[in-house]
């Protein structure tokens, strides 16, 4: 029975080199000189600081910048509010998302089993597998997941015939 999952995974060798190099950039450049502003990657977990929060600003548009050179949607990024720490210094942590969660997978077995289309929807995990018998179908299915489903960067992987 021919099948795909629909995912949310981003690329994390990429996201580990776009922080890497917004990291390089913040060195570099003339206008973080003897500046607090830095950015680290764990875990799934992007950390900025910076001396203020136009800083953080600035910070954030050059990583989404080095993301986005490197293919890796934005939509991964899921800020986090602005903490003060100790001194005059600022920071902000950003989650990078990875999995659906169980309310966007219920959402998108929702959208499969309303569209009439002869395939069935099945969430596991933090993954949805969709299958059918034609692979038509199942095309289908996956225009329809990515055009109601624009605030999540889905992939599908896993096609089987």
């Amino acid at each position: 029975m021919p099948s795909f999952d629909t995912v949310c995974e981003p690329n994390l060798p990429e996201v580990k080199n776009a922080v890497e190099n917004t990291a390089k950039e913040i060195a570099t450049r003339f206008d973080f000189k003897g500046t607090a502003a830095a950015v680290e990657l764990k875990d799934k977990e992007i950390t900025m600081i910076g001396d203020a929060e136009f800083q953080l600003v600035q910070v954030e548009d050059i990583l989404r910048n080095k993301l986005t050179k490197r293919s890796v949607d934005v939509r991964f990024l899921d800020k986090g509010d602005v903490q003060k720490m100790g001194g005059d210094k600022v920071k902000q942590v950003i989650k990078i998302k990875n999995g659906i969660e169980s309310e966007q997978a219920k959402k998108i077995t929702r959208i499969v089993k309303d569209s009439k289309l002869k395939v069935q929807a099945a969430i596991q995990g933090d993954a949805v597998r969709v299958t059918g018998a034609k692979r038509d179908d199942l095309q289908a299915a996956m225009a329809l997941i990515k055009k109601d489903v624009p605030d999540m960067p889905l992939t599908f992987n896993n096609f089987r015939d």
